[in-house]
């Protein structure tokens, strides 16, 4: 798939995986549009994106993601590609009074369910371009979970689920291309509760997803993604202990 002259959405685009796709994509040529929920995280990151454009809509919120297809469909009619990366992540023990049903029904709105109510609602405007790509960005956890983040694992193994079956779906009567994006631990202001300054930097993910656009290299395992994956299908137990040292 072509990575210059296209038209492309970034949720949670304003800080982190998302503020560096948006600026890779818009250094090589394409139109490039971000949300995020927070204006001034906004404001802040379309500063030191020249030529992006930015709007502040909370993808878990129909109302803003109604408006927002609203908008794409009046102002940008070539969008061609989705990522879908906006997200959100709890530590959470897995013990009395933790809190979990809260904590997981925010990951499993804003990981799992937005992502499906956006693709859907944006299909037939992808379905109209010569060719298109649905991005949707999991993690490392969506083959082998860490017990501190186990809600967050499981809303990202749906999310690998669903991207599988609509890789399927979606091949029998469209040119829509659906990637996923499997990052490990990343150093970002998202990831520094559960030890981001010992993950890879932000820009090496962005690097790696539009090489995998380039070859059409459809799950994209980034940094330790491939290695975990590769003894997830050797030894399943190997992969849980090498996940879950403590």
């Amino acid at each position: 798939m072509k990575t210059t002259n296209n038209t492309v959405l970034i949720t949670g685009g304003s800080a982190g995986i998302g503020f560096e796709i948006a600026k890779l994509f818009s250094e090589k040529g394409n139109k490039v549009i971000i949300t995020g929920r927070d204006q001034q995280r906004l404001d802040n990151a379309l500063s030191k994106l020249p030529g992006v454009t930015g709007y502040a809509y909370d993808v878990t919120k129909e109302e803003d993601v109604d408006q927002l297809v609203e908008k794409l469909t009046s102002e940008f009619p070539t969008l061609n590609i989705v990522i879908n990366n906006a997200g959100k992540a709890h530590i959470s023990k897995l013990s009395e009074n933790a809190n979990i049903f809260q904590k997981a029904g925010e990951e499993m709105l804003t990981n799992y369910l937005s992502v499906l109510r956006i693709n859907e609602k944006l299909l037939s405007l992808l379905g109209a371009q010569k060719e298109s790509a649905i991005v949707n960005v999991s993690s490392i956890v969506a083959f082998v979970p860490n017990h501190v983040m186990a809600t967050y694992g499981a809303t990202k193994a749906a999310l690998h689920s669903y991207s599988l079956s609509l890789r399927i779906a979606l091949a029998k009567s469209t040119s829509i291309k659906v990637f996923e994006l499997m990052p490990p631990l990343v150093n970002t202001d998202f990831s520094q509760e559960i030890g981001g300054a010992n993950g890879i930097s932000p820009v090496i993910v962005a690097e790696d997803l539009i090489n995998a656009l380039e070859s059409d290299t459809y799950e994209i395992h980034v940094g330790r993604t491939a290695d975990i994956f590769k003894l997830f299908h050797a030894s399943p137990a190997d992969a849980l202990a090498a996940m879950n040292p403590n």
